[in-house]
């Protein structure tokens, strides 16, 4: 058995939540490099230079990617053999609360639905947790704007829909969102499970690294797929029109009810800020 003591969790998410509303993930900067040369658009090309220059000064400068620093998710998954010695969702709370104090972010979170009190320290985080094989406790960490957050759906479609109802979805949905998730996005998809593990799912696929493809050939090429139609909309970098609407398409599944097809789609802005700890 292996012990670890709460205060290494605190720092690890203290570190993170930091470390990734101040900069962006290299890959996704190559993503994005890479759009923009097959952008035809001049306007929507500008965009594409803008976000780089904007992701170099928050890097350079230590400041914020975005004035929404998010609300916080993790998906903690701890090994069998891994025994901590206090409360794990305390730990992940304390290490938001440090980070957004210490790195001077937004405190975004508030406490009722309608009294709408922030808690002026950004918790709670959403906090998944899973078991597994090992004696290492990674933690899977994000922090979710609002804007984007608010473009997401969760639909019931029926077996009968098959894949061509959920891409109308999905093509519907990023349609509809335009501009609004500041675009270019990632779009992240949940099938199958039931209602709420549908999102479950949908919001961990976001975390998936950007280059991997689906081990499933079917749902790999659903990826694809909706990758290219969803660029064909033309709604482009910040909603202005282009050929960059979407950088990536990430989909998870899980085994289903009969009678069902959940669908959640939970999209991403372009500042897609994750990152994954190992302790």
């Amino acid at each position: 058995m292996r012990f670890i003591d709460p205060s290494i969790i605190t720092e690890a998410i203290k570190d993170s939540v930091i470390k990734i509303n101040y900069e962006l993930d290299d890959s996704l900067i190559s993503l994005i490099q890479k759009a923009k040369k097959k952008e035809r658009s001049n306007i929507a090309s500008s965009i594409l230079d803008d976000i780089i220059e904007n992701s170099e000064i928050a890097k350079e400068g230590n400041v914020p990617l975005c004035q929404d620093t998010g609300v916080v998710v993790v998906f903690a998954e701890v090994g069998f053999d891994v025994h901590i010695d206090g409360n794990i969702y305390d730990a992940i709370n304390e290490g938001v609360r440090q980070g957004y104090s210490e790195g001077y972010l937004r405190k975004s979170m508030v406490n009722h639905p309608f009294e709408r009190v922030n808690t002026k320290d950004n918790t709670p985080a959403m906090i998944h947790l899973s078991y597994v094989k090992g004696d290492k406790l990674t933690l899977k960490i994000a922090s979710k704007g609002g804007g984007s957050e608010n473009m997401s759906t969760v639909k019931m479609l029926t077996p009968a829909a098959g894949i061509d109802g959920v891409k109308k979805l999905v093509l519907d949905t990023v349609f509809q969102a335009g501009g609004k998730p500041c675009p270019p996005i990632i779009v992240g998809i949940g099938l199958g499970g039931n209602f709420e593990k549908s999102a479950i799912i949908a919001k961990e696929s976001l975390l998936r690294p950007l280059g991997d493809k689906s081990d499933d050939p079917i749902i790999a090429r659903l990826e694809d797929e909706l990758y290219d139609e969803i660029n064909k909309l033309g709604v482009g970098p910040m909603g202005v029109g282009g050929d960059t609407t979407c950088l990536a398409v990430k989909i998870n599944y899980l085994p289903m009810h009969i009678a069902s097809l959940p669908v959640a789609i939970n999209i991403q802005c372009h500042s897609a800020r994750h990152i994954e700890v190992i302790l």
